[in-house]
């Protein structure tokens, strides 16, 4: 019947990097999962960043009964501030510890004050008006991500999130494969899965084999080293930290979302560097060259990242010299590549 008619609506995430959003209405019950922006390319001079068109949601806010978050990147989360402005109420806004902590900096950053923040363990079980949801842990190059199986009255949905299969992930967790099997063995009416690099052949390999390659590297340098790479992708940051407190080095985190979330990944425990081993990067002067280690943004290539800075001699704090070591810990975002080679040529 209509009323037992199940609606998925991709509001982005299907054409291309970004924007991932996607709405599952029931009769008089809606949730969204996952709020995310997209940043602009070569052929959108002058915009900052590009959001999903919404609409729909805020037109039926009435049957939002929540937004689940699958995980910390910007193209699933950055959208959140600006939808929940729109709404103009409190949703429920559903994620892991780390999913959490990344959000409510964004939305204190962008003054909405009292959001109804619900923290979800995988494992767990939440129900949400005629949607029951389960949440599996799933791999990621950000930690705490997880999976959603949706139970309805019209069939069921299996929405994987961001995912690889990683055998030795750098913090134990491992995807939550039995729970993929108990949805399989329940029944999945639609599958809505993570397709990134899907067309290209074999596996992805694992995040531990970057460490012995930047243990390598760090030990080679023989002044400073500046390494690029996601400011979410906590395991990378975590090998990078590892690898030049095993060379002896300090080191200096620069770029705003690099400082913002090395420190709540910190202070909830998914990176672990003592207070010794990190310098602030005024004091970095202080220091000789072959025992500083510069984490910063930019591996992408963004005009007003740190790297760029860098780059151009912008930088208020960190200044090129002979015999120092660039690294790009990333490779680029299809769509970057331009980007990135602007600032390698730099």
């Amino acid at each position: 019947s209509k009323k037992n008619r199940l609606r998925v609506i991709p509001l982005g995430g299907l054409d291309g990097i970004g924007k991932n959003m996607t709405v599952l209405e029931l009769g008089n019950d809606m949730i969204v999962i996952d709020a995310g922006l997209m940043f602009p390319d070569d052929d959108h001079p002058g915009i900052d960043l590009i959001l999903p068109d919404y609409s729909y949601i805020v037109q039926r806010k009435d049957k939002l009964r929540g937004i689940i978050i699958t995980h910390g990147h910007e193209d699933h989360t950055g959208a959140l501030p600006y939808l929940l402005k729109d709404l103009g109420a409190p949703v429920p806004v559903l994620g892991t510890k780390l999913t959490l902590g990344i959000i409510a900096g964004k939305l204190e950053e962008h003054r909405i004050k009292k959001p109804k923040l619900r923290e979800i363990k995988p494992g767990g079980h939440v129900n949400l008006g005629m949607f029951g949801l389960d949440f599996f842990a799933v791999n990621h190059s950000i930690p705490d991500g997880v999976a959603v199986y949706v139970r309805t009255p019209a069939g069921t949905v299996l929405h994987t999130g961001d995912f690889k299969l990683d055998q030795t992930p750098i913090d134990g967790r491992f995807t939550d494969f039995a729970g993929f099997a108990r949805a399989a063995k329940q029944g999945v009416t639609l599958l809505l899965s993570d397709s990134t690099g899907a067309e290209n052949p074999g596996h992805t390999p694992s995040e531990a084999v970057v460490g012995s390659s930047l243990r390598s590297i760090f030990a080679s340098a023989q002044q400073r080293i500046i390494v690029a790479s996601f400011a979410s992708h906590v395991h990378r940051v975590q090998q990078i930290c590892d690898a030049a407190v095993a060379c002896g080095r300090k080191v200096v985190v620069t770029g705003r979302s690099m400082v913002n979330i090395t420190r709540i990944a910190r202070d909830l425990g998914y990176l672990h560097i003592a207070d010794d081993d990190i310098v602030d990067a005024y004091a970095m002067g202080n220091l000789p060259a072959d025992q500083v280690v510069v984490l910063c943004t930019g591996s992408q290539g963004e005009p007003l990242s740190a790297l760029a800075r860098i780059a151009n001699g912008d930088h208020r704090t960190v200044k090129l010299e002979e015999g120092d070591t660039v690294v790009i810990s990333a490779s680029p975002v299809p769509g970057n590549e331009k980007a990135v080679s602007r600032v390698m040529n730099r």
